[in-house]
Formats: C-alpha cells, structure tokens, sequence
C-alpha cells in the first residue's frame, strides 16, 4: 500500500474532525482545494500547488502548500521563522503558508489547522459578542 501524501493526510484530517467537504472551487486551478467551516461558511484553509520559486527554492517544479490563518500575530511571527513556513501566499497579512514538503511535521501542521478553524468561527446566530 501506497504512503499517504501530505495532502491526502489533511484531507482526512479536515473531514474527521470538523465534518467539512474539501472544496474545488476553480476550474482553472484544480490543486487547489478550500476548506470551510458548516457553521459560518468562513474558509479556515486551503491547499494549492504553487511554483516551488514563488517560495524562494531554486527548482522548476510546483509544491503542495498549505495556507491557514493565525490570528496571533505574535506567534504567526515566531512561525515565520521557522524552516518550512512563509507569509501566506495569495492571502491577507493574518495567513501562513506551509510548505506540504516534510519541513513541518504533520503533527504541527494539524494544530495549525486547528488554530485556523478556530481563528474564523462564527458567531452564533442570535447571540452578539
């Protein structure tokens, strides 16, 4: 049996634990993939295949990315400097991309998902904050 991409161990990640369809949204773009909360219908990730160059590596091909938002800007600047990590490609200041390329352990990957499905909740209907 065939080992699990990253990409393939987020997938049943994100569908385990929060119950989300992983969405393909462009028809132009179909390594992309976002996932959403069913509560507020926020995206709290999304996975595309970028140019390997866009990050800085020296190599022609595309890598897997993961994008996700960090609320704390404190700890998104502490995780900007770690091997693997990068500011979010594509996406406001509050994003991180990870580089899906073995440099960020999935375990680490899977609380950085966590804190993004976090960072996006919605607000209960009815209810102010």
């Amino acid at each position: 049996m065939k080992n699990k991409s990253f990409r393939e161990k987020i997938y049943d990640y994100v569908k385990n634990n929060y119950g989300c369809e992983i969405e393909h949204l462009w028809f132009r773009f179909p390594g992309y993939a976002v996932f959403r909360r069913r509560d507020s219908g926020k995206w709290f990730g999304i996975i595309m295949d970028i140019k390997a160059s866009k990050f800085g590596i020296d190599r022609v091909e595309y890598v897997d990315v993961l994008n996700v938002k960090i609320s704390d800007f404190i700890y998104r600047d502490l995780l900007l400097q770690q091997n693997g990590i990068f500011k979010g490609y594509h996406m406001g200041h509050n994003w991180i991309s990870v580089l899906l390329t073995g440099s960020v352990s999935f375990e680490q990957i899977c609380e950085l998902i966590d804190l993004s499905y976090e960072s996006v909740g919605g607000k209960i209907k009815g209810k102010k904050e």
